[in-house]
């Protein structure tokens, strides 16, 4: 099953400072037939003015992954870290137990994230808080998939989550196929944040989500260049 959800069609708010799009049910956003896809929760596509942002709030038992696409974010928590992740990079926060935290755009231009939320495994939940974040080069993932964040032991080079779930990225040229073999009752959502893309028989244009599920292969051919973000999700 293929199935597209259409950017226009998404649920959000313009707050002003904050264009806020969720391709599941989110604050006052509320669709019953999205409330998840698997454990991914929220897949918020947002859209933050200079010199604004998130003041300090909590999280609990939560794993958030902070894809910037454009400008820079810049953390702050009840741990004592702070950092400023920029375009290209992902920071990835689980929040176990409790944790406190600050995001703001400190830049003079727009900044533009997603931001995406997978629920820990039972087994883990309630675990110390933590936060960290690397670069993830785009060369790096020109014409295949780079892992960006990861509950397996096997992907080393990922930020590490506590959750079955892998968070992906890929650029491609126009014309590139890519492909991702996703195992049997696995949730996979995917969302272009560039470019065109076809999956399968569907086409995708730039943030707009396609879910899948009981796919073997996922096949993906580049209409235009195109960067991609993939979750794998029990």
């Amino acid at each position: 099953m293929i199935e597209l959800r259409p950017f226009d069609q998404l649920g959000g708010a313009d707050h002003g400072w904050l264009n806020a799009k969720h391709h599941f049910s989110f604050a006052s956003y509320h669709d019953p037939a999205r409330m998840h896809w698997g454990s991914l929760r929220v897949w918020n596509d947002d859209t933050i003015q200079p010199q604004t942002g998130f003041p300090t709030h909590p999280h609990r038992d939560m794993e958030i992954i902070t894809y910037v696409r454009e400008g820079a974010i810049t953390h702050r928590d009840s741990l004592g870290n702070e950092g400023r992740t920029e375009a290209g990079d992902v920071q990835v926060m689980s929040a176990g137990s409790g944790i406190r935290h600050s995001e703001y755009n400190l830049e003079d231009e727009v900044t533009r994230i997603f931001q995406i939320w997978i629920l820990p495994d039972r087994d883990r939940e309630g675990e110390a808080p933590s936060w960290g974040a690397r670069p993830f080069p785009k060369a790096d993932r020109s014409g295949e998939w780079a892992v960006l964040a990861s509950g397996r032991d096997s992907d080393r080079n990922a930020l590490p989550i506590r959750t079955d779930a892998r968070v992906l990225g890929a650029t491609l040229k126009a014309g590139q196929m890519l492909t991702y073999a996703l195992a049997p009752k696995r949730h996979a959502y995917l969302v272009p944040a560039t470019g065109s893309v076809r999956v399968g028989e569907v086409e995708a244009q730039a943030r707009d989500g396609v879910a899948i599920t009981d796919t073997d292969i996922i096949t993906i051919v580049a209409n235009e260049d195109s960067e991609l973000v993939l979750v794998d999700a029990a």
